[in-house]
């Protein structure tokens, strides 16, 4: 690894150590780097990396001895010559917003006044332009003109590139077809929004459970923690969906064995459509009981007005198609019927060694 660096100019080092104030940086020589560890603290001090990470830092010059580095250029390292090697070499730089002026805001950078357009101040979540006034930013120079008469800087950019970090790393933990753990975040009538490591993922209302759902809070509440697969990440669009269903073993693998043809069942209406009935059988399957099989009902009739969900239906399976998850079903009232006429039938046919006949039994019984 190279032990000599141009000002500004930008590295990537390994942290070899975290102590109280500094983070050190591994040069693999006689000395390490050195960074303030506040750069890279929140406001309780908790810093977000660790020993043994590598991370972006820009060289900021020696001093007693040791050599400096800075994710941002801030305070004394804000000199002209310094803010000159921001521009050209992209270093982050920490400015104060002073105020609220003509187009924008005026922010002071060490001893130099930059602008920042309305348009490049805030990312995302905007806020007002008093709110920014008086806080402690960081910005991008996006023009350096006039030996630093006039410099022209962007937060949003900063917040671009933050963003676009961050969905780097997400989209290498969270990728299609693996399982992963969320909380519920909210509900909405199309599905719930759930958080996965800190991105906003949705779980359709479609992919809560095998069977049809209506209300998404029926299954899940707010704060509740959740397994989920990950069925479909678009990135560019930043959507990622989420099943709880494909978790759920498919009950259409085993219907034909569970549910032979001929087997009676007493099931209660899961859904009323104008062609017939859907009953359910057990969670994620449903048969139909087509309008053709019902009794005392008309192809014109409005089954609505006839049938509610929930009845109870006594039916039996007339057929099975499990690769296309369909169910036939048949009332079981006009299947006892026919088995009924059946039975009689064969009875006379043997009692008269012939075919049934209604009018030949008559003149039988009168002779």
């Amino acid at each position: 690894m190279q032990t000599r660096f141009e000002i500004g100019e930008a590295v990537e080092l390994e942290i070899v150590q975290i102590s109280d104030s500094t983070i050190f940086l591994d040069l693999n020589a006689k000395s390490e780097g050195v960074l303030d560890k506040d750069e890279l603290a929140d406001e309780n001090g908790n810093v977000s990396v660790k020993e043994g990470e590598k991370i972006k830092v820009f060289f900021t010059g020696e001093s007693h001895g040791e050599m400096r580095f800075t994710t941002k250029i801030a305070g004394e390292n804000a000199d002209a010559e310094m803010l000159e090697n921001a521009w050209k070499s992209g270093i982050p730089v920490d400015g104060h917003v002073e105020k609220e002026i003509k187009g924008g805001f005026e922010i002071k950078i060490g001893s130099t006044r930059a602008f920042c357009p309305y348009s490049q101040m805030g990312f995302k979540n905007r806020e007002e332009p008093a709110a920014y006034v008086g806080r402690h930013m960081t910005f991008i120079i996006t023009e350096y003109k006039n030996d630093g008469k006039d410099v022209l800087v962007s937060n949003r950019q900063i917040g671009e590139k933050e963003h676009a970090n961050k969905l780097m790393k997400l989209a290498e933990e969270i990728k299609e077809g693996q399982i992963v753990e969320g909380t519920v975040e909210s509900i909405q009538s199309f599905g719930a929004f759930i958080d996965v490591n800190g991105f906003r993922a949705l779980l359709p209302i479609s992919e809560l459970a095998l069977d049809r759902v209506t209300d998404v809070s029926s299954v899940v509440q707010e704060g509740q923690k959740l397994t989920l697969k990950v069925i479909k990440t678009d990135w560019k669009t930043e959507r990622v969906s989420l099943s709880l269903k494909a978790l759920i073993k498919d009950p259409w693998e085993s219907v034909a064995e569970k549910y032979p043809v001929g087997t009676k069942l007493e099931a209660p209406i899961s859904r009323v459509a104008d062609f017939g009935l859907f009953v359910k059988l057990e969670n994620g399957v449903d048969g139909l009981l087509h309008i053709s099989e019902l009794e005392d009902v008309k192809a014109s009739t409005n089954l609505k007005k006839v049938y509610s969900v929930g009845q109870t239906m006594s039916v039996v399976i007339e057929k099975v198609d499990a690769e296309q998850k369909r169910i036939s079903l048949k009332s079981a009232s006009s299947v006892e019927q026919d088995t009924t006429a059946e039975k009689y039938l064969s009875s006379q046919k043997e009692d008269d060694g012939e075919t049934y006949n209604p009018f030949a039994a008559f003149l039988k019984k009168n002779k």
